[in-house]
């Protein structure tokens, strides 16, 4: 367990930052231990880093706040790192890995070897912001910081219905539900509410998949000129893989976007048999054994040509390697 208090002895500035395309575990950590230091640590001058932080979180304090520009004059005591398996993943944050008298790394992804002068990895946890939840004084949690940290929770848990959702996971968003918050309307508002044409590009997706390998492979893909067409930005195809892999029969959904030409990035979920982030990790990515991720070059269907052969060999007892 990480020591906290220890970390932030004679620290007078602290950078917190998480993974490129911040996501509702990423947004809700940094948040989460950020409300935390303001609230008990009022002599650091803390400050998150993020890119562009989707519509759909905008309800959780604290997102006006966080900051996408890295100041010319970047130094800081101490560098959080959150929800990022690899120092590549932070983007332009990365900065402060460089410059930062110190790094804590807080992480759950599997694939993350540990590139922090303290790691906190803990593979098996269901969010980053159930590692920080962890490490925080409960009863000194703010209402803010557990709002920001329950919704990070709840996103990489799919509302607590993935395979990661163990008692720990329930114990600790009961500790924050404890402080006060209204947990339902913070599901409805950042995961399940949609607007009209997130609804119509999901649709499309659902409707244009298809079943490979007798029904046990699911695939569907969104390009640029889709998602310009309906005024949509990645952030709006969140849960289409979610969707996908809980079709009956399906082991594994694959989902692409496209970010460049011919440039996708790759979504895969799987429900039991399938290690996706031995998949992923072939092709440069990484993640969860049922969450993974990568980005690929080539069309649609040249992806789905590469990713299929691993996949397959898992799902008959082989090697992915």
């Amino acid at each position: 367990m990480l020591d906290l208090a220890r970390e932030l002895e004679g620290v007078k500035s602290v950078a917190i930052a998480g993974h490129v395309r911040p996501d509702g575990d990423a947004i809700g950590s940094c948040l989460g231990l950020y409300h935390y230091l303001k609230k008990n640590y009022p002599k650091i001058e803390a400050a998150v880093y993020l890119e562009k932080i989707p519509r759909s979180y905008h309800i959780i304090s604290g997102v006006d706040e966080v900051r996408h520009e890295i100041p010319q004059d970047k130094d800081c005591d101490l560098f959080f790192c959150l929800d990022c398996a690899d120092e590549f993943r932070l983007g332009a944050a990365g900065e402060f890995r460089k410059c930062a008298k110190r790094t804590v790394c807080i992480d759950h992804h599997i694939s993350n070897d540990g590139f922090g002068d303290v790691d906190y990895i803990v593979p098996d946890a269901s969010s980053t912001s159930e590692l920080v939840v962890g490490i925080l004084d409960e009863e000194k949690i703010p209402f803010e910081a557990a709002e920001a940290l329950y919704m990070g929770i709840v996103h990489d848990t799919g509302v607590f219905r993935h395979s990661c959702t163990k008692p720990e996971t329930m114990e600790m968003a009961a500790r924050l539900m404890r402080r006060g918050i209204d947990g339902s309307k913070i599901i409805n508002a950042t995961y399940y509410d949609k607007s009209y044409y997130q609804r119509v590009i999901h649709g499309k997706a659902l409707m244009e998949s298809s079943l490979l390998d007798s029904g046990r492979v699911i695939f569907s893909f969104v390009r640029q000129e889709e998602m310009e067409f309906f005024e949509v930005e990645s952030s709006d195809l969140d849960g289409i893989v979610e969707t996908l892999v809980g079709t009956y029969g399906v082991e594994v959904a694959i989902f692409l976007y496209e970010i460049e030409s011919d440039v996708y990035k790759v979504s895969m979920r799987s429900k039991s048999t399938v290690d996706v982030s031995r998949v992923a990790k072939s092709f440069g990515g990484g993640g969860h054994v049922r969450a993974a991720g990568c980005t690929m070059k080539g069309t649609a269907q040249e992806t789905l040509g590469l990713l299929l052969p691993h996949i397959e060999r898992q799902l008959e007892g082989k090697d992915s390697d």
